[in-house]
């Protein structure tokens, strides 16, 4: 117990004098919202992995999607880095970059506004922000509660407001380059206690080839008659393991505290190596949870998924682990669910206050004062979380994983096609924007009222999700195709940032001719 907490106080100490010590950053809206466009390619790397991943993933989505997969869960870690990453560093990063410094944008739905110079978008955008961050923000506290009861038998109230209040602390004071630094240091954290909880768990069973032979043995006729179908390539149910790993892949290129990390990047070889790292992190930490989720059922004899639901999977695998280790968990998961805390809430007082109070009720308002509304929103914002986490956990209303999956199906279904098109394609309208917002948030809410009545493949938040953002991708160009077309003008000079001419080293870019 003396090592736990001690690990805790100077984890703390750690995350607390980084917010101070950036405190120099946040003194204007570029330095608190985007820590002034500079931030390096392992920060910004890191940034984007934690806020990806957090407790959410390693407790709730490791836990319940490894219980009904099996070892193919790891197919969705898998996802995660190469789509999730990669592709997310590849296709958005440069040229979000680019678009959203040139039209001078701080938010997403700032960049809505401008890019089509439609102030009703703008307000659209960062109200759905903010309704839809709120239970993905409650998520990440209840699967960090389970760790810290078996850990430490500490009150779930306790646990969530300590939290949250320490994340207000280092934001508030450092804003974004606070949040990326302690990013870093977390995201370190989580690297090396992801790879040695596997270690441990799986050498708890007898190794990697005892633990796959056990989940070979392993049959559930309610889920599948197939003999070794826990252990096999695809799992029990291919279907709708594609819909979880095209929720939790392709759904960060359309949430606005993901996709605000490539505002903030420094330059082009910082992108180049963001791509790599940020690939790498994901392969470990996405990579490893689901991997270890998958063999939850060799434990299946000391869990009650039924009285104690999806969420006890994971801590319950871990607690016969040694003391130290256990430690280790209790702070990869703090530093998961810190890390997203940290950027949910930014990105939402950024948003409220250049979005919706700047924009609509205070035009004049001026640098220092914006960034004193975003501090007092994060503290709005955190104490609204905390009061619907407690609500959610003491009602006990839903799992962490379907919180999570209408916040992300909304949110990404709204943004993810109208945000990609509109960075690569001039015919993107406006008309295709409202369309995804609207459906996306209103199917979103009607599976959360009246999921029985959709058909039973949409009734999971999860799959339904997926379904907004792959329809989106179908939509808005259709849509685009038969509505009034943008003012020529507004676009060409959106998209001139792109055509602006750069000088290079011959390292990386060859001449054409001989005496270039």
């Amino acid at each position: 117990m003396v090592i736990k907490v001690l690990l805790l106080v100077v984890f703390f100490a750690v995350m607390i004098g980084i917010g101070f010590y950036c405190r120099q950053h946040a003194t204007d809206v570029n330095g608190f919202v985007l820590g002034g466009r500079s931030v390096g390619p392992w920060l910004s790397a890191f940034a984007y992995g934690t806020s990806y991943f957090s407790a959410v993933i390693f407790v709730g989505y490791a836990g319940q999607f490894g219980w009904k997969y099996g070892i193919a869960s790891t197919w969705i870690g898998i996802g995660n880095c190469v789509i999730g990453s990669l592709l997310a560093w590849a296709i958005l990063g440069r040229r979000t970059r680019i678009m959203t410094q040139h039209i001078d944008s701080a938010t997403m739905p700032d960049f809505f506004g401008k890019r089509f110079n439609n102030n009703s978008l703008r307000i659209a955008a960062s109200i759905i922000t903010f309704i839809f961050m709120i239970p993905y923000t409650a998520s990440l506290y209840n699967g960090l509660s389970r760790l810290f009861g078996m850990a430490f038998n500490i009150d779930y109230t306790i646990c969530v407001i300590a939290m949250a209040v320490l994340t207000g602390i280092y934001v508030i004071a450092g804003g974004y380059m606070a949040t990326a630094i302690n990013d870093f240091i977390q995201g370190i954290i989580m690297l090396f206690g992801i790879v040695a909880v596997i270690l441990s768990v799986l050498n708890s069973q007898g190794g990697f080839l005892a633990a796959l032979d056990g989940m070979g043995r392993v049959v559930d006729e309610s889920v599948s008659t197939t003999p070794g179908v826990f252990a096999s390539f695809f799992g029990p149910d291919p279907l709708n393991l594609l819909g979880v790993v095209i929720l939790t892949s392709l759904g960060t290129w359309g949430l606005p505290q993901m996709v605000q990390k490539f505002y903030a990047i420094k330059s082009e070889k910082s992108i180049a190596k963001g791509t790599v790292v940020s690939t790498f992190f994901a392969l470990i930490v996405a990579g490893g949870c689901y991997f270890l989720g998958g063999f939850g059922r060799l434990f299946q004899d000391q869990i009650d998924v039924a009285a104690n639901g999806f969420d006890s999977i994971i801590p319950t695998m871990l607690s016969t682990l040694p003391d130290i280790l256990i430690a280790v968990v209790v702070i990869l998961v703090l530093s998961a669910s810190m890390s997203t805390l940290s950027s949910l809430v930014l990105t939402s007082s950024s948003t409220l206050t250049i979005d919706l109070i700047k924009n609509c009720f205070d035009k004049k308002m001026g640098e220092k004062k914006q960034v004193l509304v975003m501090r007092l929103f994060i503290v709005v914002f955190i104490a609204i979380s905390v009061v619907i986490a407690l609500i959610q956990y003491k009602s006990n209303v839903t799992f962490i994983a379907q919180l999570m999956g209408i916040s992300w199906g909304a949110m990404a279904g709204a943004f993810l096609a109208p945000f990609l098109y509109a960075l690569y394609w001039k015919k993107t309208s406006a008309a295709a924007c409202w369309v995804s917002f609207i459906f996306s948030s209103v199917f979103m809410v009607y599976n959360m009222i009246a999921r029985a009545s959709l058909p039973a493949l949409l009734q999971s938040p999860i799959n339904a999700g997926a379904f907004c953002m792959l329809l989106g991708l179908v939509t808005v160009p259709i849509i685009s195709l038969v509505t009034p077309k943008p003012d020529r003008a507004m676009v060409d000079d959106a998209f001139s940032g792109y055509d602006k001419k750069v000088l290079v080293r011959q390292s990386e870019a060859l001449s054409d001719g001989d005496d270039e």
